[in-house]
């Protein structure tokens, strides 16, 4: 991997992660589409590694809040009172919402990593990504805030967070409609999401880098690595500053459409 593709991949990678078209999925197809040819595991590493970059964008947006909910939880567990705190109860929300993907990616991982090779698979999933778009925009009764999550909430979207094991189905895009079929607004849903992303990139880039260790000359992969780091990192943050703006006026059919275009070429020309 050049210099140049790990920028490319990593700013697509920090475009996608948060706005609901899959960065899975165009990590696939970009590839591809300009002909570069990586190892299945390489890519499948990674893809995985360079979401660390739109995590440490999350961090940065978000510290105030996740500060908030850390020292809340914490409190709350030394205290005995777990749950006694908003805050506190927000942190094992989000450990909820967790709980579902984890599970599924340790039993399905091999199945995943085969799922990372087939474009136009790929083309499939961005069509549900879709579906699952209108769903939300057609169910939602948007009447919530971040205020009102309970753990049934977190249960619930961290079950819409397993499509997302699969490219071409959006993670953001995936728990946001699953926050707006429980009727939160969209920005709260987003910021939900957001906020729950943490774990689970954390998670999946424990376990890549264990594989990463184990690939022939990974040295020469860790330079590209970082590059491709930086770049999610700069293009993550931006993003979900202007997804969280454009959420508070504007609806979410603009990227169904654009999953369903993309999706359709994907199928018909791969």
């Amino acid at each position: 991997m050049t210099f140049f593709q790990a920028i490319i991949l990593g700013i697509v990678q920090g475009v996608t992660e948060f706005i609901p078209v899959s960065s899975s999925g165009h990590l696939v197809l970009v590839p591809h589409i300009l002909g570069w040819e990586f190892s299945c595991s390489q890519a499948f590493i990674f893809d995985v590694l360079v979401q660390w970059g739109t995590l440490f964008a999350v961090f940065i947006y978000f510290w105030k809040d996740l500060s908030t909910i850390a020292t809340a939880f914490a409190r709350g567990v030394v205290q005995g009172k777990p749950l006694a705190a908003p805050d506190s109860r927000m942190g094992w929300y989000i450990i909820v919402a967790t709980v579902p993907a984890v599970v599924a990616g340790l039993l399905g991982k091999d199945m995943i990593e085969h799922a990372f090779a087939s474009p136009k698979m790929t083309g499939f999933f961005l069509l549900g990504t879709a579906v699952l778009l209108v769903v939300a925009e057609t169910v939602g009764h948007r009447n919530r805030s971040m205020e009102q999550i309970t753990w049934k909430d977190g249960l619930w979207v961290g079950f819409f967070q397993l499509l997302a094991l699969l490219p071409g189905i959006s993670r953001s895009g995936a728990t946001i409609a699953g926050g707006m079929t429980r009727h939160l607004d969209r920005s709260s849903a987003a910021r939900f999401s957001f906020l729950m992303s943490v774990p689970i990139m954390l998670g999946a880039g424990v376990l890549a880098f264990k594989d990463l260790a184990e690939l022939p000359a990974a040295g020469d992969f860790l330079l590209p690595l970082l590059i491709g780091f930086l770049a999610a990192l700069v293009s993550g943050y931006i993003a979900i500053r202007w997804l969280i703006a454009y959420l508070s006026k504007h609806s979410l059919y603009l990227f169904a459409v654009y999953c369903t275009i993309l999706g359709l070429i994907v199928i018909f020309t791969v």
